[in-house]
């Protein structure tokens, strides 16, 4: 299962970016992190949400300094995440998907 996510998120960075400087550790962490947080939770929940996603890039945007390798490295966690959520076909599940913006339930 985790194979699945690490290898399609580095094949789509790698078609969309083609950047070698590009750290592919940091992205497998970021496609793999929704599943390894989430199993605490009793399944899919906050990081298998457009929500989960978009306060981690918010995080990465706000604390780490623009033009740094810092920035640049981790940016590809929050990317891994969105790569997870599209290859778990997580937008399937709306009330997941849209938490906490469809309800709580």
């Amino acid at each position: 299962m985790f194979l699945w996510f690490i290898g399609t998120a580095i094949i789509a960075v790698l078609f969309v970016f083609r950047d070698d400087r590009f750290d592919y550790r940091v992205l497998a962490l970021g496609a793999v992190l929704p599943d390894l947080i989430d199993v605490f939770t009793g399944g899919a929940w906050v990081f298998h949400s457009v929500l989960g996603s978009v306060l981690s890039l918010v995080l990465v945007m706000v604390f780490a300094r623009r033009g740094t390798a810092a920035r640049r490295m981790s940016l590809a966690i929050p990317i891994g995440m969105f790569m997870h959520l599209v290859f778990d076909g997580a937008f399937n599940n709306t009330k997941v998907f849209w938490w906490p913006f469809a309800g709580f339930n």
